[in-house]
């Protein structure tokens, strides 16, 4: 199982020749990059950075082992690629609530996707 990039492994990738973030999670996670806070602060900086770029911030809640070395998860929708179609990502605070990271969905976190995706659902029903 590879990791998922983020940011910080993007300057690295774009000059190795690898694939970097879409531009829109960059985006995202520099405007995460600099956090200071703390467990309680870590949903109001990722609604306020999802807000920044159009996008929804739909819940958070304890990593419970979906990723390494990560304490809270947050579901965001926000816009990718050219047509600007909402994708879920997640943003997630590490075990020392120091800094935050954006990923795509994976294998670990497939299960949190489709409840993010039914979530949406019932969002949009209302």
């Amino acid at each position: 199982m590879l990791p998922t990039p983020t940011a910080a492994d993007t300057t690295t990738a774009a000059t190795n020749g690898e694939t970097a973030l879409p531009l829109e999670l960059l985006e995202l996670e520099l405007s995460l990059d600099g956090f200071s806070g703390d467990a309680d602060a870590f949903a109001d900086a990722v609604r306020t950075a999802a807000s920044q770029l159009d996008g929804d911030f739909l819940f958070e809640l304890p990593a419970s082992g979906l990723a390494d070395d990560c304490q809270r998860i947050a579901a965001l929708r926000v816009p990718k690629g050219e047509n600007g179609a909402l994708e879920v990502v997640f943003a997630l605070l590490d075990a020392e609530a120091s800094s935050i990271r954006v990923e795509n969905p994976d294998e670990n976190t497939a299960g949190l996707k489709r409840f993010a995706d039914a979530f949406i659902g019932v969002l949009e029903r209302i």
